[in-house]
């Protein structure tokens, strides 16, 4: 396993992580103050200052990506499927101009949560079966675009709202449907936060190997947890036992960067510069 005590190489920041602080141009500004020298955006975030000025922003800064977050939100009813299907592709598009090296997808959960104004249903198997269907038909594109998909399982919790893939397995399951010669196409974006708790997860990390592993993201379980979505903690702060988990994937082969991705009212709250150096220095003694 890496060592990443001396020095931040290999940490990369999620742009979520100090959102409330700054647009993305001033983050980047920040993290080049840092030596942070790579970073994830949202989607929103580039739309706020616009495409080609956050295009021109990284490329200034010579900051690299670990990914782009996020495409997904499949599930629909009849009514907004063309609407899913063309974001999405905007989504990889984007993705390219901005030189990631995949798309994060947060797939969807019910229909009415992922896209706002569907009709209600409770059928989670038919908005799991209708993911499925959507990335087939995304994975056309993406290849054209050469730019590989990355699931995101996330914790069960987010099953109605999110996600309602929420193993590391079933989103396996999905790449190995849809990318039998496991050809790079698709893979996974394996978050801390929503597989620490999976009884499976060493197992299906290993079955991922290196060409499924996509990008890696890392934070804090904190107990209690007040909020299932803004309240993840500082590495370090909680129960996760990150360093396992890192070195469950690096035994793959994966040799990308951590990326510190921290929802967090707590944090959100404090000074930029200050929430850098605290992951700074908790990327080199905890992570």
């Amino acid at each position: 396993m890496r060592d990443f005590s001396a020095d931040h190489r290999w940490l990369s920041l999620n742009t979520a992580t100090v959102r409330k602080q700054g647009d993305l141009a001033e983050i980047i500004e920040a993290c080049a103050r840092h030596g942070i020298r790579c970073i994830d955006p949202w989607r929103d975030q580039v739309a706020a200052i616009g495409l080609e000025r956050a295009a021109r922003a990284v490329r200034d800064a010579g900051l690299e990506l670990s990914g782009y977050c996020r495409g997904g939100m499949f599930t629909s009813d009849a009514g907004h499927r063309i609407e899913v299907r063309d974001d999405n592709r905007r989504a990889v598009d984007e993705a390219k101009a901005l030189g990631a090296p995949c798309l994060v997808l947060v797939v969807g959960g019910l229909p009415q949560y992922s896209r706002p104004g569907s009709t209600p249903s409770k059928d989670i198997a038919a908005a799991r079966s209708q993911i499925e269907d959507a990335l087939a038909e995304l994975l056309d594109s993406a290849r054209a675009a050469n730019m590989p998909l990355a699931i995101e399982p996330l914790h069960p919790a987010y099953a109605a709202d999110r996600a309602c893939v929420n193993t590391t397995k079933h989103a396996l399951d999905i790449c190995d449907r849809l990318d039998p010669q496991r050809s790079g196409a698709i893979g996974v974006a394996l978050d801390v936060y929503h597989i620490w708790w999976d009884p499976e997860v060493l197992a299906q990390i290993e079955r991922a190997g290196k060409d499924r592993l996509l990008t890696f993201h890392v934070c804090d379980w904190l107990v209690p947890t007040t909020d299932i979505l803004n309240d993840r903690g500082m590495m370090g702060d909680g129960v996760i036992d990150i360093r396992s988990l890192r070195r469950a994937v690096e035994a793959q082969g994966f040799a990308g960067y951590s990326e510190i991705e921290i929802f967090s009212n707590a944090w959100w709250q404090r000074p930029m510069d200050e929430v850098l150096q605290t992951c700074i220095a908790r990327h080199r003694s905890m992570v």
